[in-house]
């Protein structure tokens, strides 16, 4: 069975963890075509994070036990392994590298931890990896077929965002920064080494040298809702992902 590793880059998200962690593992063992493996990959969490994902992390194995003993030894209990990274600085892009170069899974993947995007979609990004379609999948809320509820704000900010990198870089995707991707392990390994930001840019530089170099990309519309209480910081990314377009430009 394909292994699959799903990473959720997590900054200060103690509050919101648990239940939409509870989610996740519900969906993914109630779709269980793929081998999953989820990964929480806090990056300079101050709020208790660490410490409640870890706590997050032994429940799971703790249930996956329980739910062992109550099946023979040869049928799946349908427990989905979870782990924790930690790493010291604070970045979207670090602790998805970390994640990602340190797996040996078939797949690798990630979702923003806030779950705007519908979890229905996961199978269908996976699978366009899995069975060959593409080395890339990435969901889009600008593709026609998407449905996204957002503000008018973050709305036109994303339509100018992905029209500056058509025009600066040529990116001939709808929308880069999508915090819904997966990528084959052969892509994964090739690419990874090559993107130099850590941050939010990180998804618009995997993108542009992926096109770049020949890799097949995939994009998907989704279903998306946007998080009110979103962590990002639009000015500073906003600051943040211009600089990393200029030096990708030059």
């Amino acid at each position: 069975m394909c292994k699959i590793v799903i990473a959720l880059p997590v900054h200060n998200e103690a509050r919101r963890l648990p239940p939409n962690l509870a989610r996740l593992q519900r969906f993914l063992r109630e779709h269980r075509g793929y081998d999953y493996e989820a990964v929480i990959a806090d990056n300079g969490s101050t709020d208790g994070t660490r410490e409640r994902a870890e706590k997050l992390s032994r429940a799971a194995w703790e249930s996956g036990v329980r739910r062992q003993k109550q099946k023979s030894k040869t049928e799946p209990d349908g427990t989905v392994p979870l782990h924790v990274v930690h790493l010291d600085e604070t970045g979207r892009g670090r602790a998805l590298k970390a994640v990602w170069l340190a797996s040996e899974a078939d797949i690798v993947s990630y979702m923003d931890v806030d779950l705007s995007t519908d979890l229905a979609h996961l199978p269908e990004l996976i699978g366009v990896v899995a069975e060959g379609r593409a080395d890339l999948a990435i969901g889009s809320r600008l593709l026609p077929g998407s449905q996204t509820a957002r503000g008018w704000k973050r709305e036109l900010l994303s339509r100018g965002y992905n029209w500056l990198l058509h025009r600066a870089l040529g990116l001939r995707v709808a929308d880069a920064q999508c915090g819904f991707k997966a990528l084959s392990r052969r892509a994964a390994q090739a690419l990874l080494p090559q993107v130099a930001d850590t941050g939010f840019f990180f998804d618009t530089e995997l993108l542009v040298l992926a096109q770049r170099q020949g890799w097949r990309i995939a994009e998907l519309p989704v279903r998306w809702v946007d998080d009110p209480d979103s962590r990002v910081r639009l000015l500073r990314t906003i600051g943040q992902d211009l600089q990393g377009v200029w030096r990708l430009r030059r």
